[in-house]
């Protein structure tokens, strides 16, 4: 848009001269008022003001804020990861359903004939039959219900992990398309210094100010510069379709998202201590770790609940409509229904002799709890070294950015002295060829240094746990 916005000015000061110099071929020898001029100056002017305010507008600009809203808002990854919330309520009613009553009812019915004594003839029958079954006694009830409120703690920080990884490769998408930007520019803008040498030779040349390899290194010098510039580019449209990705932007039905403003270095002071503490409590993924621990705890002691007994209370019920019906298998009429009866009975079972069906699947249980009780002791040790490394290479970069900063002042003053030398004959091609590509590789190392300090800042922010989180207190859900 830069190069638009120059283009269309150079443009329209051009119709303000072409204006000017046809006022004079018309009007040439025409005395015109003062007041007249002015007025026609100043709807020139105002022509090319509103033309320059219509057209050199960035449209489509998006801000580091806008990128991350839009991607917590449409990111397919986060989308599913809120369905697995939804999904986790459901398993969570599984878990508990141990401890509520089980009910059944049937309704038997038929035509019962035959003759025995003092019957005869045909006649129909219907029988209605409930079961209410509850658990009095049950060593899986305690970790079934810790296990179910589990399941939504895990889907809830499965979805903050969900959405660290996507904001963090967002922004990260984000830096690399201002990177790639800036890069480009620099390149374009040493490409048309370079340019400009080349005329310069070319008009000396053909003077005889100058020979011809003078003006062939100007040409190659500036040549070198283009798979440069399209690479650049290309690195600019990868980012683009990245940031395109984590928000959700089909690139075939809108454009792809420019980024708005530049790469700044801002320093910042880290505090690596107070930073670990802070992060061992708020990162989603430690978090996340620890409740596959807990859980893992609670499926062992689920299996082993199979060792102890368990008692269970039931209410069987049989409604008879009419009397007279045979029971199945009765032999005489003393064992027939004589009316509805409800009896109540507890009965308990008890695991004696293991087959190694519970005892397999508890060892099996117990090696998946230490396997997740060591991964998240790992993770844990590594918080502290990794901000250590994260705030040491910001240090690094610090000095490397101040260092740079001095030197491109230093370079672009020695490169335009050179420039200024060439043109009169001062100082050699050869000369003009170094000042400027050591310009050039100091500008751009400048640019990678403030980049490289924006996505260790990102690191950071993320090793420490500085994202968005979705939720902190999870109480009220799972009660």
């Amino acid at each position: 848009m830069k190069r638009r916005f120059l283009f269309l000015e150079n443009r329209s000061v051009a119709v303000a001269i072409w204006a000017t110099r046809h006022h004079h071929v018309k009007h040439i020898g025409a005395a015109l008022s003062k007041g007249k001029r002015l007025q026609r100056c100043a709807r020139i002017h105002f022509f090319i003001v509103i033309l320059i305010a219509c057209f050199a507008q960035p449209t489509g600009a998006i801000t580091l804020e806008q990128v991350l809203q839009t991607t917590l808002e449409r990111n397919p990854a986060i989308q599913e990861a809120k369905s697995g919330l939804e999904q986790a309520a459901g398993r969570r009613l599984v878990f508990r359903s141990v401890v509520w009553p089980h009910a059944e009812l049937g309704a038997p019915a038929g035509v019962q004939a035959g003759h025995r004594a003092g019957e005869s003839g045909v006649k129909g029958f219907f029988v209605g039959r409930g079961w209410l079954t509850q658990t009095l006694f049950n060593m899986a009830v305690p970790p079934s219900l810790r296990r179910g409120d589990i399941e939504v703690l895990i889907a809830q920080q499965q979805l903050n992990v969900a959405v660290v990884e996507q904001l963090h490769a967002a922004r990260m998408a984000f830096y690399a398309a201002l990177y790639n930007r800036s890069l480009e520019s620099i390149r374009d803008e040493q490409r048309q210094k370079l340019e400009e040498n080349v005329t310069t030779q070319k008009d000396r040349f053909e003077a005889g100010l100058a020979d011809k390899s003078a003006f062939t290194s100007a040409t190659v010098q500036a040549s070198e510069l283009v798979p440069q510039i399209e690479s650049a580019h290309g690195a600019y449209r990868q980012a683009q379709l990245k940031l395109a990705e984590a928000m959700a932007i089909d690139p075939g039905k809108s454009t792809l998202p420019e980024p708005e403003g530049e790469l700044q270095f801002v320093p910042r002071r880290f505090d690596v201590d107070s930073e670990t503490a802070a992060a061992l409590q708020r990162r989603a993924d430690l978090k996340l770790a620890r409740l596959f621990v807990r859980a893992a705890n609670e499926d062992q002691r689920i299996i082993a609940a199979d060792y102890y007994p368990i008692v269970v209370g039931s209410i069987p019920g049989e409604y008879v409509p009419v009397t007279g019906i045979h029971r199945q298998g009765s032999t005489s009429k003393t064992q027939d229904f004589i009316g509805s009866e409800i009896r109540e009975k507890a009965a308990y079972t008890w695991r004696v002799i293991d087959n190694g069906e519970v005892g397999g699947a508890v060892l099996k249980a117990r090696a998946a709890r230490e396997m997740n009780e060591l991964t998240c002791k790992k993770l844990e040790a590594n918080v502290s070294r990794e901000l250590s490394r994260i705030a040491n290479d910001l240090k690094g970069i610090e000095a490397r950015e101040g260092s740079l900063s001095t030197a491109s002042v230093a370079a672009e003053e020695g490169a335009r002295t050179v420039r200024e030398n060439v043109a009169s004959g001062l100082a050699s091609p050869f000369e003009y060829r170094v000042t400027e590509n050591a310009f050039l590789k100091t500008r751009s190392g400048l640019l990678d240094a403030i980049y490289q300090y924006n996505l260790s800042v990102a690191e950071w922010d993320r090793a420490t746990g500085r994202y968005f989180q979705f939720s902190d207190d999870t109480a009220p859900n799972v009660h």
